[in-house]
């Protein structure tokens, strides 16, 4: 059977997706020191105005080597409804954004503790959209030596970088005739401008 390993990530890209669907078992690295600017906090979305980050700020931790497992949400900012609100802005006039924003609206009108449970959660739901069905684990501990069977890909996602070894398919977009296609965005690009569609671009 083989192994996928990947960091956690909020509102994933479009790759991480397609590595949950195409691999028999997804394990989800829990105990690896935390990093910022990555997709552990922040996605990025084509707006309007070009591309966009969205950042979920963190609780700073106590010491430079910190398990992103004990990594908070902080509140301050009111990043929820900053982040809720670019999204609608984004993407409301996308065909599919009605019948998706009622499942994603309740994740940004109340506190969370950890990111990582807020991750999971919100991945768990768009799984549930896509239709796909990943055998999910997660670590017990940090893996510093990976099986040769192993894929490990839990650095390989990051906002603003292009993979190097996806060959993305065009899909409708937007914002397209403004900005050309712009691959690898979270995977709620995809949803809402794809709809039941998303899950053969995977």
């Amino acid at each position: 059977m083989r192994l996928c390993l990947l960091s956690t990530a909020y509102l994933a890209p479009v790759e991480y997706y397609m590595q949950m669907n195409i691999n028999q078992q997804v394990i989800i690295e829990r105990h690896c020191n935390y990093l910022k600017q990555t997709c552990r906090n922040r996605c990025v979305i084509v707006s309007a105005n070009g591309l966009q980050t969205l950042s979920i700020p963190i609780v700073k931790p106590d010491s430079p080597k910190y398990p992103t497992k004990d990594i908070r949400i902080a509140e301050h900012g009111n990043w929820r409804h900053l982040h809720w609100n670019a999204i609608v802005s984004a993407y409301k006039s996308t065909p599919f954004f009605e019948y998706y924003a009622d499942d994603f609206r309740p994740f940004y009108e109340k506190p969370q503790r950890f990111l990582f449970d807020f991750n999971e959660m919100l991945r768990e739901l768009i799984c549930s959209l896509l239709d796909i069905s990943p055998d999910i684990g997660y670590s017990t501990q940090y893996l510093t030596e990976v099986p040769e069977d192993t894929l490990d890909l839990r650095e390989a996602t990051h906002p603003r970088k292009k993979s190097s070894s996806v060959n993305f398919k065009p899909y409708y977009q937007v914002f397209e005739h403004k900005y050309g296609f712009q691959a690898n965005l979270s995977i709620v690009d995809l949803l809402f401008n794809m709809g039941n569609e998303a899950a053969l671009f995977l």
